[in-house]
């Protein structure tokens, strides 16, 4: 799942501020941005190698896993009832 498909809005850990950082999802506070977590969890790192690296502390990094492993759990609306959406709206 990519980070960037989820409504960081609701994630009281990140922000997003018009100019800063092109916009993107941002660890409140600093210019990096969430997806560097995803990123180097998918290549490998570990999240102290993360913390490190990208002086973040470990209660960020847990903040925004957490918050992706919820949303997972959201329902999602049906793909036939999207489609069905779709085909109404063209």
């Amino acid at each position: 799942m990519a980070a960037a498909t989820l409504d960081w809005s609701q994630c009281p850990a990140v922000e997003s501020i018009p100019g800063k950082v092109s916009g993107a999802w941002l660890f409140k506070d600093t210019r990096m941005p969430v997806s560097i977590v995803f990123e180097n969890l998918e290549a490998g790192a570990s999240i102290s190698e993360i913390m490190d690296w990208f002086h973040l502390s470990r209660e960020q990094i847990i903040a925004v896993i957490e918050f992706a492993a919820r949303s997972l759990d959201a329902p999602q609306p049906s793909r036939q009832f999207a489609e069905a959406v779709d085909a109404y709206t063209v």
